[in-house]
Parts: C-alpha cells; structure tokens; sequence
C-alpha cells in the first residue's frame, strides 16, 4: 500500500480513497460503529496508519466510543438488576459503553424544560441512545429525546402510551392467565389477587388475565379477594395477613410479582399457614429469589435478561437510522412450576 506523500496533511478523503470506500464510511469506522464489516474496517485503519492520518477533531479513533444510557428509579430491585444484566451482556457484545443513570425525579422528568436538559446532558456524554426501566410518567422525556433525535426504548413502561414510544415487555396477560388456569385446575375457586400499583400497565394486564382465567372457569371475581398496592415484600405480607385473618380465607394467592410472593410466604409461616397444603402461592417474574423461597416459588417466567438485551438491540438499530421490526415488542412467558402450589385440601368443599 503506498504512501502520501510527505508535504501535504492527509485528510479523511484521502483515507477513503486509499481504502475503497466512501468517506461517511470511514467515519464509521473511526467512530466504532458496529454497522460496517470487520474487512471493511480493517481497510480503513490500514489506510490509517500508511497515510499517517490524524483526525482534526478532539474524538480520534482510539478515544471515541459509543455509549448507550440505562436509566431507571430503583436500582435496588431485584427485577431491575436481572433486566440490567441484559442489558449490559448486550451493550458489552456490541462494544458499547454503558451509563447508567438514576432517572431524574419525577417533578424534573414531567417538566419540559427540566428533561431538555437532562436529555442534553446524555447527549454530551457521548449517549446515541436511552433505555428506560420501567420508569414512571417519561412522556417529557420521550418529547426531548424524539426532539434532540435520540432513540429512547422504554422496558415495561409504567403509565404512559406516548405516541412515538418504542417499548419492550412480557406478555402480562397471557403468563397471569396461564397461572390462574393452573390454579383452577388443581381445583380452587377462591383465588385472591393481591397485584401492583394502579397506574402500571403491567399490573392491570396480569391482573386482566386472571381475571379472564376465572371468567373463562364460569368463577365470578370476589371483590374482598382483589387488592392493589406497591410491588414490594411488605404489601404483600400485609395483604396476605388481612386475607388469610378472614372468616373465608382463600385457598390460594396469586402475586402480580415475586416481592410481594415473597411478602405473602412470609406472613402465611409466621400465621401458621402451611404452604402448599392449606395455601397455594404464585408469583410473577421468576428472579432467583423465586428458587431460594421455602418452599421454592411457583412463578411465571418472563425472560428479564432478554427484555434487556432485546432494548439495547432496538436502541441500536435506532440509533443506525433504521426502524425497528415492531415498536412494541412482548416476548413470552412460561410458567415455572416449584412447590408453593397443589390442590386445596378442602377437596369439593372449596367450591
């Protein structure tokens, strides 16, 4: 490969036309862009380094690197760091940095000028996309970046159906259903919900599908058996001690997470309360936690690491210029079944 010669500062042109590509090329290269080939790269920095060639600008090739952030409001959750995971493996596969973020609160975030500058200060870090977990109330954050034309890729969103939202989650409904259905055909008909905030979406569509199971079951929803609050331990053992206290307690629980499971297994050992013999108990999400219970917790799957892995992947394909395959994606849940369900012992007393 021949040299420049030596009395002229070789230039990105010159690069291009050394490596057989075009310039828009070569800056793809020198920025760490994944969306050309390894050959092709190769060639680039081939010409690189027989020119001699320096770029103008502060961000050479060896500094500049793509960076995606991650932002969420608890990062406590075991929920959030099993979706996390996923997102790092990703961003780690495509040679991304990963920032992460705690989301602004909320007063900033629902306030237009607030979370301009939020999403400008991503963009100065050298951010080419966002991914949300489960953030609340983001439509100003979706405006800024839809503005600043920054891929924004929401993971379970919570209570918002933003027009230009690009969202990755389960299928809530479906994997609620198929719990309710393998209650009910274990043989309970008093099956109590004790389910997350009001505002999520996720949680009205899981409460949705057990709902249909016992409509589908000609099982008429008792409202004393239905409650709604935070997705934590507490609300859960809370709940469960106030349902499990009554006259007519229910033969079985179904959790709209594994915290507030955990929350219920708790309360029903410390009343008493032998699980699964005299209460069967389902959660939902399937993190480790649900192993580790005693007994371990029947629990519908949902594939957390792949939600992550599936954001970074749309975030990126974005952030290309390119539109995603669909701009709400579910994947699938599977139920898990463990040892916290069984037949109810009151047998053709339940019904």
């Amino acid at each position: 490969m021949a040299t420049h010669p030596p009395h002229r500062r070789a230039t990105l042109a010159d690069v291009a036309q050394l490596a057989g590509v075009s310039q828009a090329t070569v800056s793809k290269a020198l920025n760490g862009r994944a969306d050309i080939a390894t050959s092709t790269r190769a060639r680039v920095l081939d010409a690189v380094t027989s020119l001699g060639y320096r770029p103008t600008t502060a961000r050479a090739a060896d500094t500049h690197r793509r960076a995606l952030v991650v932002a969420f409001d608890i990062p406590a959750s075991p929920y959030i760091m099993n979706v996390l995971q996923g997102v790092l493996a990703a961003a780690t596969d495509a040679q991304v940095d990963l920032l992460t973020r705690l989301a602004p609160d909320v007063g900033q975030r629902i306030e237009r000028t607030s979370a301009r500058s939020w999403i400008a200060d991503q963009r100065a870090a050298g951010a080419i996309g966002l991914v949300g977990l489960t953030l609340s109330r983001p439509d100003a954050l979706l405006d800024a970046a839809a503005e600043a034309s920054l891929p924004f890729v929401m993971v379970d969103p919570v209570d918002t159906q933003h027009a230009r939202m690009v969202s990755v989650a389960s299928s809530n409904w479906a994997g609620s259903r198929a719990a309710a259905s393998h209650l009910i055909e274990l043989g309970h008909r008093r099956i109590a919900w004790i389910g997350g905030p009001d505002t999520s979406t996720a949680a009205r569509d899981r409460f949705y599908g057990y709902q249909a199971a016992l409509d589908a079951a000609g099982i008429t929803v008792d409202p004393e058996l239905v409650r709604t609050d935070q997705f934590d331990v507490a609300a859960g053992a809370r709940h469960a001690r106030d349902l499990l206290s009554t006259s007519a307690p229910p033969t079985a629980i179904m959790a709209a997470d594994d915290e507030i499971a955990v929350g219920i297994l708790a309360t029903a050992h410390e009343l008493g309360v032998r699980v699964p013999h005299q209460l069967s108990v389902i959660g939902f999400d399937d993190t480790p936690q649900a192993a580790w219970t005693t007994p371990p917790l029947t629990t519908v799957h949902q594939h957390l690491d792949g939600m992550g892995r599936m954001a970074v992947e749309t975030a990126l394909t974005m952030a290309s210029g390119a539109l995603p395959a669909s701009r709400h994606t579910e994947l699938g849940t599977t139920l898990a079944l463990r040892d916290t369900t069984a037949a109810p012992a009151c047998g053709a007393q339940c019904e």
